[in-house]
This record gives structure tokens, C-alpha cells and sequence, in this order.
């Protein structure tokens, strides 16, 4: 019986023994566990750490980039519209050459290869487009209507026989139709001003209510803006009206030939380069 109590007693002892052993293995392994836990928690919030320093240079990067493709839109969209001086003649951009050159195709070929620099090739384009603009079947272009760019004004020259009856300064009907057309220019683009400008030939004249060639030439052109505010309805403050008698000849005044061109009213059109000719295209 001794015998077996001790027997019973050593099987206690070792399995208590073996127990403590594992519990102590056990405890060293949750420690290690613990540790790594510990340390991967440290690793995953320096990566944290560390991609929002990289997500922060990344959209830092964005902005740049963005940044930079608006300013070289910006950049590419100031040097289309940048100006450039046209033999001290006027200024235009490269939008505005590029819609020369694509009214350039319509005009006569022949035309366009006597244009030998810019500004004449910006005068035939405007010229073009004018024309098209006010085209009627009764105008004869190169005595009746002509139109060119002096300086930076726009210029269309009307010869008197469509505007006037001789030696009148009353507007006749059959000028209606253009300026009926010169009024829609005139509207359509509110920018711009206008002088009316009459020209007589040489030969002196003298009624009731005409002394000379000033007041005849002062007459007309009053007239036309009369017209163009009460009938078209052109806004009055952006009309000037004058008179240049017969101190501007175009051709001698000792010819028949010569006096007509010499009679003839000039509609000067003072705007923008590049808003004037946006809308000569705009009605094509």
C-alpha cells in the first residue's frame, strides 16, 4: 500500500511538472506573439506613415501637372490670339490668319498670287468678305463699290451715282439695298464706330440751299447717317458724319471719267482687326 502511494504521489509530481512546462512554453510563445504583434502593428502604421507621404507627393505631382496643362492651354490659347503688327498697317492674330487663309481658298487664285505680304493678303480676305456680305447683282465692284484697309480702319468707298442723284444731296431709293446691308455690318458688331465721309469732284456749285463743295460734301454724308439711325436703326453715337469736298481726288478731275470716281461717299469702319473680320465669316 506504502508502495503504491508513492507511486501515485511521483505520477503527480511529474504530471504537475509537465503541465508547468508547457504553460511556461505556452506563455513564452503568447509573449513572442505579442512582440511580432506589437512590432507589425509599428511597421503597418510607418507604412501608413510613409504612403501618405507618398500619396501627398503624388498629389502634390497632380497639381503640378494640372497646373501646368492649363497654363500651356493658357499659353497656347494667348498665342493664337496674340496680335501681331501688320506692316505698321493694323494688327491681327493667329486665329484670325487662319480664318484668312481659309477665305483665301474662295477668292480668284489669280488674285491671291499678286498678294505678296500679309497685309495684302488681309486686304483681299476683308475685301472678299465685305463683298459677299453687301453683294448685290446691281453693283459693279471695281467702279460702284471698292473696299480696302488703310492704317486701322476698314474702308468702303460707294461711288455717288448709287447713293445720289446728280448734284442732290438727298439719299435716293435705290441706295436702300446697301445700306440696308451696311447698317446689318454696322449692328452686327458693337464695337465699332462709323464715319461717313462725302467727296464731290472739282466742279463748283452754288443754289439755294447749297453754297459749295463743302457744304454738298457735308449734305451727303449727313444724309447717310440719317439714314442709317431712323431707317435701319443704327445707334446715332456710333455714327460721325463728314465732309471732304473735292480735296481728295482719287483720279483728275479733267475727265468725265475721273469726276465720277472722284464723287463717291467712303464708310469708314474703325474696329478691332480681329472682331471685324469674326463677323464677316459669322454670316457665311
Amino acid at each position: 500500500m506504502r508502495k503504491f502511494s508513492m507511486i501515485l504521489l511521483a505520477a503527480i509530481v511529474l504530471t504537475s511538472c509537465v503541465s508547468k512546462k508547457k504553460y511556461l512554453a505556452l506563455e513564452h510563445e503568447n509573449g513572442e506573439i505579442k512582440s511580432e504583434l506589437t512590432k507589425t502593428r509599428v511597421e503597418k502604421e510607418d507604412l501608413e506613415s510613409k504612403f501618405a507621404a507618398i500619396q501627398e507627393r503624388v498629389d502634390a505631382y497632380n497639381n503640378k501637372i494640372n497646373t501646368l496643362t492649363s497654363l500651356n492651354s493658357t499659353l497656347n490659347e494667348e498665342n493664337d490670339s496674340k496680335m501681331e503688327t501688320v506692316s505698321d498697317v493694323a494688327v491681327i492674330s493667329n486665329n484670325t490668319k487662319a480664318k484668312m487663309r481659309e477665305t483665301l481658298e474662295k477668292v480668284d487664285p489669280t488674285l491671291v498670287s499678286q498678294a505678296k505680304t500679309l497685309k495684302d493678303s488681309m486686304d483681299l480676305a476683308i475685301s472678299y468678305n465685305l463683298k459677299s456680305k453687301m453683294s448685290s447683282s446691281s453693283f459693279n465692284e471695281d467702279d460702284d463699290i471698292a473696299v480696302s484697309i488703310d492704317e486701322t480702319v476698314v474702308m468702303i468707298s460707294i461711288s455717288d451715282k448709287m447713293l445720289f442723284n446728280t448734284g442732290s444731296y438727298r439719299v435716293s431709293n435705290k441706295a436702300n439695298g446697301i445700306l440696308q446691308k451696311l447698317a446689318d455690318v454696322i449692328n452686327s458688331e458693337p464695337s465699332i464706330d462709323v464715319m461717313v465721309e462725302g467727296h464731290t469732284d472739282s466742279r463748283s456749285i452754288n443754289t439755294e440751299k447749297i453754297q459749295d463743295n463743302w457744304d454738298l460734301s457735308v449734305l451727303r454724308a449727313t444724309s447717310v447717317v440719317r439714314k442709317l439711325q431712323n431707317k435701319y436703326n443704327v445707334a446715332p453715337e456710333k455714327l460721325i458724319a463728314s465732309g471732304r469736298s473735292s480735296y481728295q481726288p482719287l483720279a483728275s478731275n479733267d475727265t468725265r471719267d475721273g469726276r465720277s470716281k472722284n464723287r463717291r461717299t467712303r464708310i469708314i469702319i474703325l474696329p478691332n482687326i480681329d472682331k471685324f473680320f469674326a463677323l464677316m465669316e459669322s454670316d457665311k
